[in-house]
């Protein structure tokens, strides 16, 4: 299983409920965080398989910018 990290603007709870429907149906409910007290707001992914542009595309449709870190 790997770890994947990216820098968000995910920034608060309100967020974090906004794009959890979209999160939960990318990688399953479970396998993601999000780090709102890191001045990155640091999302956390450990799942098995990640389409990442999949993934960029639609935290963005979600109203957030998102990055990967490396």
């Amino acid at each position: 299983m790997s770890t994947l990290r990216f820098k968000t603007t995910i920034n608060c709870s309100n967020c974090v409920r906004a794009v959890t429907p979209t999160l939960n149906q990318e990688v399953g409910a479970g396998n993601w965080q999000v780090d709102t007290a890191d001045t990155d707001k640091i999302l956390t992914i450990t799942s098995g398989q990640v389409f990442i542009d999949q993934l960029l595309t639609a935290v963005e449709e979600a109203g957030f910018k998102i990055s990967p870190l490396s």
